[in-house]
């Protein structure tokens, strides 16, 4: 995931040059379609009873990351001034930062079902 959104996050970093902020609105935007594609592709199998719960969190959790995605999105191109866009840019990195930590949860969630089918658990 770090790799899909690398160069996104550094478009949304303040110090980034936005003289053409058309360009930038399309850049944007076309770094957050493998993002979205990532969130859908990323969901937990089946689960053992115990992990059910928690993979239905997650589940549920990104479905409110592409719905903040999808919002965001739109933002981008109707932001009138730079102070909005600026303020969308700022939601959008912590978005990014949200999705990093829900690809752990999923990875955590994997590695605990791993762990019951080999015997791991006491």
């Amino acid at each position: 995931m770090t790799a899909t959104t690398q160069t996104l996050d550094d478009l949304l970093r303040p110090g980034h040059a936005r003289d053409n902020v058309g360009a930038w609105r399309w850049s944007v935007r076309r770094h957050l379609v493998p993002v979205r594609d990532r969130l859908l592709r990323d969901h937990p199998d089946r689960r053992e009873a115990w992990l059910s719960a928690r993979a239905a969190r997650t589940l549920r959790e990104r479905d409110e990351l592409l719905a903040r995605l999808n919002s965001l999105a739109s933002q981008v191109l109707v932001a009138a001034n730079l102070a909005d866009l600026d303020d969308v840019a700022d939601r959008l990195s912590r978005l990014l930062v949200d999705i990093a930590h829900h690809h752990q949860r999923v990875h955590d969630l994997a590695w605990d079902d791993v762990e019951l089918e080999i015997g791991g658990s006491e």
